[in-house]
């Protein structure tokens, strides 16, 4: 069938490209944009994007390519439910942030040819003399090609719906809250990643709101249109709740990368880590720096996998029941964290720990931290664009083994080795909720691409442009479904 694909304008072939994609040189395009909102138009697609909306898919499908067709705009189509006028209104404000504007043709009763269209503004891709991708900064290649997404049609033997990534612009990218238009650089290098690794089409969708219940609606209204949802950079707690309603009343999956995803690759590196050290995950002590949702699913997912020991911090000091400030997450944390209700800072909660893992701020591990940890101190400093504390640095404090977030430094511990090839298992197998089961199945099928052999201080995770781990990934997930005794995790028909 003929269908409209998501594809990348930038093939990520190597790690620098990777950089200049997403982290950590896509900040640098997400700042010119909040300093300057029209910068938009320059570094993203979204000037020549329009969002086709109708409540028939196959419908909205038809005109968006009969758009391309006949005036080349990459058109993406949506579905919505039946709702009031209101909700209508609601969901086609709230999604402008990714488009120059939303066509209602179908809705209002016209055929899906009607010349009527929204006009778009598109540059086309302007190359600078000699040109190279590698030698361009992050901002000239998105000015450059006008964004790094594009839609094309495309001739498919089998078509799946676009994963949506999700995203309030509340939490982007160790940038904190600079809304959703400045975010969508993140939600388009998020797309190349999803579609370059996983053959995984995905849609940016910033949504012009932070209210949960909004966003709660509008993902349910437009759900139809995808096959699953990866929520992003939707800040803590508000994604907690947003994920949670959403996997009790959405029929298709829900995942918050920024969670679990984060969780994952950090389990990966753990199990290959505590190998070369010889230690085990329940015999050590962990302490976590940052306490919002990357840290507490982080916690979480460690504790499932079997550790014993763990201490979490934030801005305020070590995490603890009854802390003032607690929010409702804090505290549901703390009690399965901090076994001896440790009171401090950072310097007193990483004493005698094994296992640092920083999902929080530049700078904040000092060397002198690292001297008071046992021996063979592991370092995640995992925070984007700068780190707890550089790598260079860790290592001469004693560190044993370092990674990072980013992909100028070995051992780079990022979210995506995870969604790709997550996403295209859970879309094969039908699968609709992701349970620990699932996240823990993913971090061992990631650890087992690095062989015992090639295992190394500065190798202790795949290369995260390694097409194979995405495949590895998908099938043991489809693995997984096929011998599941119950039928209760399963899409419904």
């Amino acid at each position: 069938m003929k269908a409209i694909e998501i594809i990348p304008k930038v093939k990520v072939k190597n790690k620098k490209i990777l950089s200049l994609v997403y982290t950590p040189g896509v900040s640098k395009s997400c700042l010119k944009i909040k300093d300057d909102i029209e910068k938009v138009f320059e570094l993203t697609n979204r000037s020549n994007s329009i969002a086709v909306l109708s409540y028939n898919f196959e419908d909205s499908m038809k005109r968006a390519m009969f758009l391309k067709e006949t005036r080349t705009t990459d058109a993406y189509p949506l579905v919505i439910r039946q709702c009031s006028k209101e909700d209508l209104d609601m969901v086609k404000e709230a999604i402008m942030p990714n488009f120059m504007g939303v066509d209602t043709t179908l809705i209002e009763g016209l055929e899906y040819n009607n010349t009527d269209f929204i006009p778009t503004c598109s540059k086309g891709c302007i190359f600078p003399d000699n040109f190279k991708i590698e030698d361009l900064e992050p901002v000239e290649l998105r000015s450059a090609f006008g964004g790094v997404i594009e839609t094309k049609i495309s001739e498919l033997i089998e078509y799946r719906k676009p994963v949506a990534i999700v995203s309030d612009g509340s939490a982007v990218l160790g940038l904190g809250n600079i809304g959703p238009t400045a975010g969508l650089p993140v939600m388009e290098g998020k797309a190349v990643l999803f579609k370059d690794l996983g053959d995984v089409d995905a849609m940016p969708l910033c949504l012009n709101t932070q209210d949960p219940d909004k966003i709660k609606k509008i993902c349910l209204l437009l759900e139809g249109s995808f096959s699953g949802i990866n929520l992003e950079d939707i800040k803590a707690p508000e994604c907690f709740e947003i994920e949670n309603y959403l996997i009790q009343n959405s029929k298709i999956p829900i995942f918050h990368d920024d969670q679990h995803g984060a969780a994952i690759a950090t389990l990966a590196g753990l199990y290959n880590a505590l190998k070369l050290t010889g230690k085990g995950l329940d015999k050590i002590k962990i302490v976590i720096s940052g306490a919002g949702a990357a840290g507490q699913a982080i916690a979480r997912l460690l504790l499932k996998a079997g550790a014993k020991d763990i201490i979490m911090t934030d801005i305020f000091g070590i995490v603890y029941q009854g802390r003032e400030g607690n929010d409702k997450s804090l505290e549901n944390i703390a009690k399965l964290t901090n076994k001896l209700n440790l009171k401090g800072n950072l310097e007193l909660a990483i004493k005698n720990a094994d296992v640092f893992i920083g999902v929080s701020a530049a700078n904040v591990l000092r060397p002198e931290y690292i001297e008071l940890m046992n021996t063979d101190p592991v370092i995640f400093a995992l925070a984007n664009p700068i780190p707890e504390i550089m790598p260079d640095v860790a290592k001469k404090a004693g560190a044993k083994i370092v990674a990072s977030g980013r992909s100028d430094f070995d051992n780079q511990i990022n979210n995506s080795l995870v969604f790709p090839g997550l996403f295209d298992g859970v879309i094969n197998s039908g699968i609709r909720i992701i349970n620990d089961d699932i996240k823990i199945i993913v971090a061992k099928a990631i650890a087992n691409m690095v062989s015992k052999e090639e295992s190394d201080y500065d190798y202790i995770i795949p290369d995260p442009l390694d097409k194979t781990v995405a495949k590895n990934i998908s099938a043991c997930i489809m693995d997984y479904v096929r011998n599941l005794t119950t039928e209760f995790n399963k899409r419904p028909l």
